[in-house]
């Protein structure tokens, strides 16, 4: 890996270990939000050699359908000096996505274009969303928020249906390292009803050289002013499960922000992750959910924004005992 790579996170790293993968993830709803797809292209690797594969996954989050189709790993190319990814002939980038699909599960064709990007703020000692956590070697996992918001110009027809994504909204992230982690809670949304605002929170329990801990980075932004609440920065956070849904408290310096989820259980669409030396059913997510945001000033508790999300991507992922705090 070199060091373009470790200072712009969108990139592709390359194989960094003997169990590795890379993937990126395209979520994209369009104006109705009648339509919610993630598109999830991505390479792995194996010790032996034996499950070297990449991939596109094709998840419709409303009609609750999910396709997996492998290419050997000579269809996957991707750019060094840009976000670039390209496999066989289906192109993924910070500009847009272009399908040419026909596979054995799916069949996809067309073309959306990403404009008017909102991008987590970073800096060179840190880097994207993980900030410095991007410079530490050997980590399980590591995850990046691409482009926490953008508009959608464009058309696709997914295995025979046309969807108009045309001024949609759509969020990229990725994740790369030697498999997912053991726990986890991630919630995106960027579909809300009063205000422009979008919200990416990952939390998860980390393996470390001596030790464990529970990470987490939640980013919202409202209006264009961004609100950061981190591992990184000394953010503190409470996790809550609330029947069979999360409720998160997270608490910098200067703000708290409430987050509060609902979700169907017959929504959730079981998802192949990396773990061991495979790509297996692993991922629970969920694409039809609803998210609750109250963000107060922590001096007086003055209300700055409140409001409700629909479309909200949601993943309850392994042993959530890891990462709770208690049961309401």
């Amino acid at each position: 890996m070199n060091i373009n790579s470790l200072r712009n996170p969108d990139f592709y790293h390359g194989r960094l270990g003997k169990n590795y993968f890379e993937g990126w993830y395209f979520k994209l709803v369009d104006s109705s939000m009648k339509h919610a797809f993630a598109f999830i292209p991505g390479i792995f690797f194996s010790p032996s050699g034996e499950y070297d594969h990449a991939f596109i996954q094709v998840v419709d989050g409303m009609k609750k359908t999910y396709q997996y189709e492998r290419f050997t790993s000579e269809y996957f190319s991707a750019a060094k000096d840009a976000f670039s990814v390209k496999i066989e002939k289906n192109s993924f980038g910070r500009s847009g996505l272009r399908f040419n699909l026909l596979g054995k599960e799916a069949s996809i064709k067309g073309q959306v274009a990403f404009n008017n990007h909102l991008d987590w703020p970073d800096s060179f000692l840190n880097p994207g969303s993980m900030g410095f956590y991007n410079y530490i070697p050997k980590m399980q996992c590591y995850a990046q928020v691409c482009a926490m918001d953008f508009d959608l110009k464009g058309s696709l027809e997914v295995n025979g249906q046309y969807v108009d994504f045309n001024d949609g909204k759509g969020y990229i992230e990725k994740n790369w390292g030697a498999a997912f982690p053991y726990s986890w809670v991630w919630i995106q949304c960027n579909s809300f009803e009063k205000r422009k605002s979008s919200l990416s929170c990952s939390l998860a329990h980390i393996p470390f050289p001596i030790s464990s801990f529970r990470g987490f980075l939640a980013g919202l932004y409202v209006d264009d002013v961004f609100y950061e609440f981190t591992t990184m920065n000394r953010s503190k956070v409470e996790v809550m499960q609330k029947g069979t849904d999360m409720v998160l408290h997270l608490k910098n310096s200067r703000h708290s922000l409430s987050i509060e989820c609902e979700t169907n259980s017959e929504d959730f669409i079981l998802l192949n992750g990396p773990r061991g030396n495979q790509m297996i059913p692993l991922v629970q997510e969920n694409l039809k959910g609803k998210v609750n945001l109250t963000l107060k000033e922590n001096r007086g508790g003055k209300l700055i924004y409140e409001d409700r999300g629909s479309c909200a991507g949601v993943e309850y992922g392994g042993d959530q005992m890891m990462v709770l705090d208690e049961r309401v």
